[in-house]
């Protein structure tokens, strides 16, 4: 039995010039990859971009990665980043990222991918290489993902140090005990080149409480 094409390339999300590439021995390689998504075999992120459904490769779709191929040069960030390091407890389902290009928003049958943009200086402020199995992708560290998630947000307190720490602990729910292991080093970047300066001037102060 043949093995089936699209199972090489895993979950890393690929172009359809690559998926035309696959069936160059077909009169009609585009009819091909259309019944492909309508057979559920491969998931479209936006136009000319798909990912392979995981029952067919086997692999986990990462929704990092997904972000980071969607709209580049970006790094997943915010509450979902959040979420993901255990910092909060709530599900967070849509996809904050920050670039340095316009702001876009995509609708994808894998949910809302948002993607903000910031200045290239601030762009380069506290992002790792999260390697995960075969893959990697950028994300926030914590400390960035706090920053990223209070520039989103219009209702930070930007004033009273007790009030944001107020903010922290009821508003987001922010694992407090963690937060404290911070390091003060990156949310002075975050200071230094964000754009709410005032208030990550305020986090370091809790910190150093």
């Amino acid at each position: 039995m043949q093995k089936n094409p699209l199972i090489q390339f895993g979950n890393v999300p690929i172009t359809v010039s690559t998926l035309r590439s696959c069936f160059t021995d077909l009169d009609a390689p585009q009819k091909k990859i259309i019944a492909l998504e309508k057979a559920g075999e491969i998931i479209r992120l936006k136009r000319n971009l798909y990912v392979v459904n995981a029952e067919l490769s086997g692999k986990p779709i990462s929704i990092p990665l997904c972000a980071n191929h969607i709209y580049g040069p970006s790094y997943v960030s915010s509450r979902w980043a959040l979420q993901w390091y255990g910092l909060i407890p709530e599900r967070i389902y849509r996809v904050d990222s920050m670039t340095t290009k316009h702001s876009r928003c995509f609708e994808t049958p894998l949910g809302v991918f948002d993607f903000h943009q910031i200045t290239p200086d601030y762009h380069s402020v506290g992002v790792n290489v999260v390697q995960d199995g075969d893959v990697s992708y950028l994300m926030a560290s914590p400390e960035k993902a706090l920053c990223d998630m209070i520039l989103l947000d219009m209702y930070v307190p930007n004033r009273s140090v007790v009030r944001l720490e107020q903010y922290l602990r009821e508003d987001v729910r922010l694992d407090m005990d963690e937060f404290m292991k911070f390091d003060i080093d990156i949310l002075k970047l975050c200071a230094e080149f964000g754009g709410k300066k005032t208030i990550f001037n305020n986090l370091i102060k809790i910190l150093k409480q």
